[in-house]
């Protein structure tokens, strides 16, 4: 179950999950997951949300954000795209009843290295569903303007990603970024982790015990499954460093 919306912390990162209802592959025409990204372009822009990455799939979506100082700024562009999308639906298809699950799911991501994780995590979502080869070849997803900046109608803050993402100034962001993901297919690092979709916040320990104060809960433990205790060996890690591969990269490797 997601939480509550008014538990937005500004300031953060959020991992939004939702899902079609019952799971159904509502969203398996183009034309439908293109409405999607056209709403939440809408939306970005009335609310002044920064959109960091997304991608749609045939019965669900995930959204990478920048929370703002306006706590309702992200709720009420999660409705606005929600019901605008699922009215569209049930009129042209003559249909009644929920588009989505009644709640969608936000979880906290920490910046710097757990940022790049949960971010190539969502490019690569159609490739552990089997539907793509490449996140290049799904259209619906952030992959193409992270890696191609857009000049006009841009939808990705592509600059803020990198800065939350820890890149020094002058880093080449986009070459760098599409060798991570050409990395994990490489080794074939594609599988499923539930905690990016379902815990309160992920990140180190002191990170998620300061989220659960700020939104009122108790601190957990420290075996908290919120807390990513193993390297990023998954994207391409130098042994015993807890850094993403992005000093060691070379552009003639890609």
């Amino acid at each position: 179950m997601g939480y509550p919306l008014r538990y937005f912390v500004p300031g953060h990162v959020w991992h939004i999950t939702h899902r079609c209802h019952n799971r159904d592959f509502l969203l398996e025409y183009a034309w439908y997951r293109d409405l999607w990204v056209k709403w939440l372009q809408e939306g970005r822009d009335r609310y002044n949300v920064s959109i960091l990455n997304f991608t749609v799939t045939s019965n669900h979506i995930h959204l990478l954000v920048l929370g703002q100082e306006d706590r309702d700024a992200i709720p009420r562009m999660m409705q606005l795209v929600a019901s605008r999308v699922g009215a569209t639906f049930n009129k042209r298809r003559g249909r009644k009843g929920a588009f989505w699950e009644k709640r969608y799911h936000a979880t906290a991501i920490e910046t710097d290295e757990y940022l790049a994780r949960c971010s190539l995590y969502v490019d690569l979502n159609m490739n552990r569903a089997g539907a793509v080869d490449h996140p290049k070849d799904w259209k619906h997803s952030g992959y193409h303007e992270i890696t191609q900046p857009k000049q006009r109608y841009r939808l990705i803050a592509v600059k803020e990603l990198a800065r939350l993402m820890g890149m020094p100034d002058g880093f080449d962001f986009r070459e760098h970024y599409s060798g991570w993901i050409d990395n994990a297919i490489r080794k074939g690092n594609l599988s499923r982790n539930e905690i990016w979709s379902v815990e309160l916040a992920v990140g180190s320990q002191s990170f998620v015990d300061m989220l659960r104060l700020k939104m009122g809960a108790m601190p957990r433990n420290k075996k908290s499954t919120a807390t990513v205790h193993e390297g990023f060996h998954d994207y391409g890690m130098i042994d015993g460093e807890n850094m993403l591969e992005w000093e060691i990269y070379n552009p003639s490797d890609f």
